[in-house]
């Protein structure tokens, strides 16, 4: 009796410390992330992610949601053009600004037999207010599980993680928000930020990476991605991406980060650069 009630305690222990330990950083098990720091859509970023949903006949799908404007055909979704470019024909979009409508099997039905989806810039605060526990975010989810692609650029880089800076609707300067802190969490464990080198915000991860150190934080320049399959990742593009881990603080060198250029890996899990 006295052993069958320890193994009850023990148990109970097990599950509340599970679900107390840091979340650990990693990406899609089967799927893509490309996670592209905004800019000018270099060219090589949006040709490597055409190029991993298939080639030009993959059946993208567009979420223009983070915009101000509500397109109303393809042609007025940013990013378009873009795609097209890259060598994509194949192209739909869904958008919305209500959740119920999100919710629903016949708005999520192109989802359901794309090869990737693309999320365009602009405010972040603005997809999860439309899709943060619907039927939407379950589709993407899914998607990934059967080996798709999920890319975005800016606002569409920031969704891609399970915390959200910049996510106050009052202002992009406000870094963590009282009301919107939770991404769309296809890359667990992570905070992701965009345009850091350009716009000089390389310091402003420190203090929520600080607050939070479970979390990877990462910053991206422009032009700039990270592809990211399972527990790794590669870093494309013109500029660098800038790795926060408050486990290795403070630094020995004086950097609060840590910076790779591309053709440079980076494994999530470890959270350490990846020898050549």
């Amino acid at each position: 009796m006295t052993r069958l009630l320890c193994f009850l305690l023990w148990g109970v222990l097990s599950t509340a410390l599970a679900d107390t330990a840091p979340e650990t950083t990693v990406g899609p098990a089967k799927g893509t992330l490309v996670i592209v720091g905004g800019g000018g859509r270099s060219e090589v970023v949006l040709k490597r992610f055409v190029e991993l949903a298939g080639g030009s006949s993959a059946p993208i799908v567009i979420i223009p949601t983070a915009e101000e404007s509500d397109p109303t055909d393809l042609d007025h979704c940013s990013g378009v053009r873009w795609l097209r470019n890259a060598g994509a024909t194949q192209l739909a979009f869904i958008h919305t600004r209500d959740k119920a409508t999100a919710d629903t099997e016949a708005f999520v039905a192109p989802l359901t037999h794309a090869k990737a989806v693309w999320f365009s810039g602009g405010r972040h605060w603005r997809l999860t207010d439309a899709y943060l526990n619907t039927r939407t975010q379950r589709e993407l989810l899914n998607l990934l599980d059967r080996g798709g692609v999920i890319g975005g650029s800016s606002a569409g880089a920031t969704i891609q993680g399970s915390f959200m800076v910049r996510g106050d609707p009052s202002g992009n300067t406000i870094m963590v928000s009282p009301t919107h802190t939770v991404g769309l969490g296809f890359l667990k464990g992570s905070v992701i930020d965009q345009h850091v080198i350009t716009r000089h915000r390389e310091n402003d991860m420190i203090p929520v990476i600080r607050d939070r150190p479970e979390l990877l934080g990462i910053g991206l320049d422009e032009d700039t991605a990270v592809v990211v399959q399972g527990d790794q990742c590669e870093v494309i593009g013109r500029s660098k991406a800038l790795f926060y881990n408050a486990k290795t603080w403070p630094p020995k060198d004086g950097h609060w980060w840590t910076e790779l250029s591309a053709g440079q890996r980076f494994d999530l899990k470890s959270r350490s650069p990846i020898k050549p």
